[in-house]
Parts: structure tokens; C-alpha cells; sequence
């Protein structure tokens, strides 16, 4: 279940950045068959939700939540450089599909 869900068509830079993030958090997972990135335009900028397995968001967000901060510190930089935003969420997957209703993911804290 490692795949890009995409919305919208997305320029290049935008997919390049998807790429880099779910690249960078399959190596730091557990399991990295469950890292999913999607991307959605939000206003001037670009949506990068990262979804990962229960008991994995922890692996992501690292010490203090270091390694969150320097994943929206790459992607921060790379905006600059192309004069677009992106902003990253980090979310994971609920534990059980049957205590929520709706069937979507609770965001976890970060």
C-alpha cells in the first residue's frame, strides 16, 4: 500500500518533493510498506499529508519532535527556492476502522 494518492495534478517539484518524503520516512519506519504521502493544494500552497502505520508516527516525528522539524525544514527550503509553500502533516492511521466511523485517519500530534 506504498503509493502516491494524488488529487490534483502536480508539477514536477511538488512530486519530487512527494517522493522525498515518503523516501525519507520509509527508511525511518518499521514498516515501510505502510508510508503513504498525499499531496492537495491548499490555497498558495501545496498539502503534504504523511500517513503512517499505528505506533510508527513516534519514528517520524523523532526526539522532541526533531526529525519533523527538519523534514518541513527541507521542504520550507525547497519552497523558497521554487516560490511555492509546502507544509507537511504527519497523521496515523487509526488503530481500529471501527471506532471511528468515518473511516478516516486521526491525526496524531506533532
Amino acid at each position: 500500500m506504498s503509493e502516491t494518492i494524488q488529487p490534483m495534478a502536480l508539477n514536477g517539484a511538488a512530486e519530487t518533493l512527494v517522493d522525498l518524503v515518503r523516501e525519507i520516512a520509509r527508511s525511518l519506519v518499521d514498516d515501510p510498506t505502510s508510508v503513504v504521502v498525499e499531496a492537495t493544494p491548499d490555497g498558495d500552497g501545496t498539502l503534504l499529508r504523511l500517513r503512517v502505520a499505528p505506533g510508527e508516527v513516534g519514528k517520524v516525528i523523532g526526539k522532541q519532535g526533531r526529525t519533523a522539524r527538519s523534514l518541513r525544514t527541507i521542504l520550507s527550503a525547497a519552497g523558497m527556492k521554487r516560490k511555492h509553500r509546502f507544509t507537511l502533516d504527519i497523521v496515523e492511521e487509526a488503530r481500529n476502522a471501527s471506532s471511528n466511523s468515518s473511516g478516516a485517519f486521526e491525526p496524531a500530534a506533532s
